[in-house]
C-alpha cells in the first residue's frame, strides 16, 4: 500500500499506513517527497512561506505541466503577491455580505432538505453538493441557471484521477444563460481514447476560463451587492485594483477549491455520524453539541488530504534535514490524527474540545472561506436532525478515486419519512 496511490482511497484514506509512518517519524522520505506528518511539524511548515514556498513548485506533489500557469493562483503564491490579493479580497468580504450569505445558507440547507423528507431515501451526496454551489453562486453573482457549470468544472479537476468524473458534462446549453453559452460553445470534449485535456492547465478549462471573463467583464461594468462586484471595486494601499486575468484564477480557485470541499466534507460529516450511532443519538438528544459536532467532522473527514511545499532553503525540519528544491507535502489527514494533539484520534466525538485540527490550514494561506464552510455544516446538519431525525445508510458508500480530495460520490440513506 502507498499513501500516494489513488486506487488506495477508493477503499478508504489509508489510516493505519499514516500512523505507522508518523509513529516512525513526524517527517519522513515517502516517493520523491519528505511527508510531513506530525501536527506541530505541519503547523510549522504552513506558517513559514519564505523557508517552505507555496510558488516555487505549487502546492501539488505531482509537478506543473505549466508552472507559470499555476503561480498565477492566490493558492500558488507567496508573498507579498500573494498578500496584496488576500488582502483585496478580504475586504470584499464585508459584513453585510456575509451576513446576507449566512441567511441564506441556513435558508438553502432548509429547502433542499425538506425537498427530500417526504422520500424517505436520498442519495445524500448529491443533495448536499447543491448547498456549496448555491453559495458560491452567492459570493460570485453567478445566475441560479449557470451553477451547475461549477459542479462539471470542479469534478473534471479534483477527479482527474476518476475516470468518471474527468469528463463530467452535466448541463445542456439550453439550460444557461447567455453569459455561459459561448464558454460552453469550448468545452472540451473525450478523445477516442476517452482522455480529456489535463485540467491543471489554462488549455484544459477552456470553458471556465471563458466564462470567468466573461462573468469578470461584467461585473466591472455592472456591480451587484456580492462579494465579487465589491472585489472589482476595492483599490489596494498601492492603488491598483484586481485585474481581469486575476479575477479569472480567483474564479477557478473558487469554483473549484469552494465547491469541492464542502461538497465532500457534507456527506462525509453524515457518514462520520452513520458510523458512530451513540454519537448520532447524542447529537439528536442535545443540540447544544452542533458547532462541536461539526468542529469534529472537520477533523474526522478531513476532506483535503495534503498540500504541498517547496524548500526554497537548506533547513532541519524534527532532525530531518530538507535541501533546498525538496518537495515537502503536509499530510493533514495525519496531522488531525496526532496522538500528541488529539486524545483517541481514532474516536469520533461530537463534544471533543479542544480540537485543534489543520482542515482549514494554518498561517498566511488559512482557508478564506472557513467562515462560511463552517455556516453551511451547521445549517445542512441542524436541517437533517430537525427534519429527517434518525438516518441510516440504505446501500454502499462510493468513494472518489483521489489521492488528493477524500471524496464520496454516493452516499444512499433512509430515515422515517
Amino acid at each position: 500500500m502507498t499513501i500516494t496511490d489513488p486506487d488506495t482511497y477508493v477503499r478508504g484514506v489509508p489510516y493505519e499506513e499514516l500512523a505507522r509512518l508518523r509513529r516512525a517519524g513526524p517527517v519522513v522520505r515517502v516517493d520523491d517527497f519528505w511527508a510531513v506528518l506530525g501536527h506541530a511539524e505541519v503547523r510549522r511548515v504552513l506558517r513559514d512561506p519564505g523557508v517552505f514556498s507555496s510558488q516555487l513548485g505549487g502546492t501539488q506533489i505531482r509537478d506543473a505541466a505549466d508552472l507559470a500557469y499555476v503561480r498565477r493562483m492566490m493558492l500558488n503564491m507567496d508573498p507579498p503577491e500573494h498578500g496584496r490579493l488576500r488582502g483585496l479580497l478580504t475586504k470584499a468580504f464585508t459584513p453585510r455580505a456575509i451576513a446576507k450569505l449566512t441567511s441564506q445558507i441556513e435558508s438553502w440547507a432548509r429547502d433542499l432538505v425538506a425537498e427530500v423528507a417526504s422520500d424517505g431515501r436520498c442519495d445524500f451526496a448529491q443533495v448536499a453538493a447543491d448547498l456549496p454551489l448555491r453559495t458560491l453562486a452567492g459570493v460570485f453573482g453567478v445566475p441560479e441557471e449557470d451553477r451547475r457549470l461549477m459542479y462539471d468544472w470542479s469534478n473534471r479537476v479534483i477527479g482527474y484521477q476518476d475516470a468518471e468524473y474527468a469528463v463530467s458534462s452535466t448541463v445542456s446549453v439550453t439550460e444557461v444563460s447567455e453569459l455561459a453559452r459561448s464558454a460552453l460553445a469550448v468545452r472540451p470534449a473525450p478523445g477516442p481514447d476517452g482522455s480529456m485535456p489535463d485540467p491543471r492547465t489554462r488549455a484544459g478549462m477552456p470553458d471556465l476560463y471563458a466564462y470567468a471573463n466573461a462573468l469578470g467583464e461584467y461585473k466591472r461594468a455592472h456591480p451587484g451587492d456580492d462579494v465579487m462586484s465589491n472585489l472589482m471595486r476595492q483599490v489596494g494601499d498601492d492603488g491598483g485594483r484586481v485585474s481581469l486575468a486575476e479575477f479569472e484564477n480567483l474564479f477557478w480557485l473558487f469554483s473549484v477549491a469552494g465547491n469541492e470541499t464542502l461538497r465532500n466534507g457534507l456527506p462525509g460529516g453524515l457518514l462520520a455520524l452513520l458510523s458512530h450511532p451513540e454519537q448520532y443519538r447524542r447529537l439528536l438528544d442535545d443540540r447544544s453539541l452542533l458547532p462541536s459536532a461539526v468542529e469534529e467532522m472537520l477533523r474526522w473527514w478531513t476532506p483535503v488530504m495534503h498540500f504541498r511545499r517547496t524548500a526554497a532553503s537548506d533547513v532541519r525540519l524534527s532532525d530531518v534535514d530538507i535541501r533546498a528544491g525538496d518537495k515537502v507535502v503536509v499530510w493533514f489527514s495525519s496531522a488531525n490524527r496526532d496522538p500528541a494533539v488529539f486524545p483517541s484520534p481514532d474516536s469520533f466525538d461530537v463534544g471533543r474540545t479542544p480540537n485543534d485540527h489543520l482542515t482549514f490550514g494554518h498561517g498566511p494561506h488559512f482557508c478564506l472561506g472557513a467562515h462560511l464552510a463552517r455556516v453551511q455544516l451547521r445549517a445542512m446538519f441542524e436541517a437533517v436532525l430537525d427534519l429527517l431525525g434518525q438516518v441510516s445508510l440504505a446501500g454502499t458508500p462510493v468513494r472518489l478515486r483521489s489521492n488528493f480530495q477524500n471524496g464520496l460520490k454516493s452516499l444512499p440513506v433512509r430515515w422515517a419519512a
